[in-house]
């Protein structure tokens, strides 16, 4: 079998990867796209630790080919979108709808496939960089046919980390001046949510000026660049008087303080970006005062098995945009060329396609 294997310094393409059979409650999905997230790469910067060998990637879609004992759905033959949420669906967490806060799920780390004898490591509880994968049944939704895998694999990270913080972490209303720090493949969907909230004034802040085409494209109102304005002061300018929401998809600490600093009285900066392991966050703490917060957010509070059932026909209806997430496929030889162009700001999502 397949798959892209990381071994703390670079990634290899390995043909001769074995893969455990499925057990209680899990199936095989054979892959046909994978995203590659900034997660991703910040395991190959080092920036998130994790221990190697291991086969990365998180954002899937795929083919049900096996299936465990006790499994009911999916079934074999199915499409499926997979999530990284692997929670025990028991905990008071699962069961009251806060599946994000499961323990369960989170630092769990598995080690379905061998290479040469040796164990390797699943990442987020998935791997979608191989040809199959061995997750729970809990963690696949059945993909409508009629949506392209190479969109839909999107929706398993970044729609659901970036329109799931709009829905339910913030709760953006009609009306709602929104900012957004960061308009890659998560901030895009920050923004398009947030227009399909309704909010009046989306400000997209980015240092990549070619991304204020495809930030309006998908809703944004306004656009700056933190290199040419004061940021925060175009920001003020542009909602007269600062946010009710915003949205930091950065995670370093200038970007957290200010998207403290963008906010209105009564705002909440809400942090999705994933900053280095051991950082530190420091700000005035006046800013925190007149009913100000700072909210960190987990994969968008989701729920997947119901959010990738509405995202999709979402999309159906034109709502959500999908294909235009993707700003180039790859063949699965072609990864290495792709991460290149990730690293070098050239996508708001590359795709990753495996021969069927």
């Amino acid at each position: 079998m397949r798959s892209i294997l990381f071994d703390g310094h670079e990634n290899t393409i390995v043909d001769d990867m074995e893969l455990r059979r499925p057990a209680d409650g899990e199936v095989v999905v054979r892959m046909l796209a994978s995203g590659l997230c900034q997660s991703d790469l910040s395991v190959m910067s080092g920036t998130i630790p994790y221990p190697v060998p291991v086969v990365l990637g998180h954002e899937g879609a795929g083919v049900v080919e096996d299936v465990g004992p006790g499994v009911v759905s999916p079934r074999i033959g199915d499409r499926v979108v997979t999530s990284t949420l692997a929670n025990c669906g028991r905990c008071p967490s699962c069961v009251t709808g806060r599946p994000t806060m499961c323990r369960e799920s989170f630092g769990a780390r598995d080690a379905p496939f061998r290479r040469r004898g040796v164990e390797v490591y699943s990442f987020a509880s998935l791997s979608t960089f191989s040809e199959r994968i061995v997750v729970r049944a809990a963690q696949t939704t059945v993909l409508p046919q009629d949506i392209p895998a190479t969109s839909a694999c999107l929706i398993g990270c970044a729609v659901l980390t970036g329109a799931g913080a709009v829905f339910h972490r913030a709760r953006v209303g009609p009306g709602d001046r929104v900012v957004v720090i960061g308009a890659g493949g998560v901030g895009l969907n920050v923004i398009q949510a947030a227009r399909i909230c309704g909010a009046a004034t989306i400000i997209a802040v980015d240092t990549n000026k070619d991304k204020r085409a495809q930030a309006e494209r998908f809703g944004a109102t306004g656009f700056v660049d933190p290199r040419d304005d004061d940021a925060v002061e175009a920001v003020k300018d542009l909602t007269q008087g600062g946010a009710h929401h915003a949205f930091d998809c950065v995670g370093s600490p200038d970007t957290v303080r200010r998207s403290l600093e963008m906010l209105d009285w009564g705002g909440q900066a809400i942090i999705l970006g994933v900053p280095s392991a051991g950082t530190e966050f420091a700000f005035p703490a006046d800013l925190l005062y007149l009913d100000r917060a700072i909210l960190g957010c987990r994969y968008g509070s989701s729920r997947p098995g119901a959010d990738i059932v509405r995202y999709a026909e979402m999309y159906r209806q034109g709502t959500l945009l999908l294909d235009e997430l993707v700003t180039r496929t790859y063949p699965f030889d072609d990864f290495h060329r792709m991460v290149d162009d990730a690293r070098a700001g050239l996508l708001d999502r590359g795709v990753l396609t495996f021969a069927s």
